[in-house]
């Protein structure tokens, strides 16, 4: 439908040609696509996908709901499992996985800072759901199966957590509150408002600067323990 040099001129021919799905580099002239995609999250934007030789912006890409993030070289095979999935996405009902995706990251942000009650406990007889003992990641066109006893902890990343083992780290979709609340809670600790930890690969924990603590892992990680989760290391026996 049309091609485009600089982002002012991806805003203009995007407002008058109103595209489905929008390739879009990292660094153009001008405008970079980030900074498109953010201009076109006003209204109804189209799908983007981000083709780019820039690595460093994945994570900031799918923040913005991108459908994918193409590194160049790419070669036919890719490209296919990149247009799949916008295939997908556009045959979801239209704003809906936006909507829901903006609703939580509200809710989430408002009970972090205590605007809103969590929900009331079930009853006893309630039955309890199963925890999951493996989680879906999707990668490059695949689905890997984590399991959740391999994770090292998970950090926060907007609407998405990352998924931090000794195989590697796995982004994820979905919110660090969401995912904590299908996790045994007698194995992972909530350490700060953007992580979580697996309580096994605790090594110690240390005093920090004024009230704050470090809790550093089995493999030398050092993270935040913030005053507003330091109870519920106290309630488990730690002494702090």
């Amino acid at each position: 439908m049309g091609e485009c040099a600089d982002g002012e001129a991806a805003l203009a021919d995007i407002e008058r040609l109103r595209p489905d799905l929008v390739f879009l580099d990292i660094r153009m002239p001008g405008r970079s696509g980030l900074e498109v995609v953010r201009v076109l999250q006003g209204g109804a934007p189209p799908h983007v996908v981000f083709v780019t030789a820039h690595g460093d912006h994945a994570v900031e890409a799918f923040e913005l709901e991108a459908v994918d993030y193409l590194l160049k070289p790419f070669d036919r095979s890719r490209l296919e499992r990149a247009l799949q999935r916008a295939r997908r996405r556009l045959a979801e009902p239209a704003g809906s996985v936006d909507r829901l995706a903006a609703l939580l990251a509200r809710l989430e942000a408002r009970l972090e800072e205590g605007d809103l009650a969590p929900a009331p406990a079930p009853p006893a007889a309630a039955t309890a759901p199963l925890l999951p003992e493996r989680l879906a990641v999707r990668l490059d066109g695949r689905t890997l199966l984590v399991p959740t006893e391999d994770l090292d902890w998970v950090e926060a990343v907007g609407n998405y957590v990352r998924l931090h083992t000794r195989g590697g780290r796995y982004l994820h979709r979905e919110t660090l509150t969401g995912l904590e609340g299908r996790l045994d809670p007698t194995a992972f600790l909530r350490i700060h408002r953007g992580a979580l930890v697996n309580a096994r690969r605790i090594r110690e924990i240390q005093p920090g600067v004024g009230d704050e603590h470090i809790v550093i892992l089995t493999d030398g990680t050092r993270l935040a323990l913030s005053r507003r989760y330091r109870a519920r290391l106290r309630a488990r026996g730690v002494p702090l």
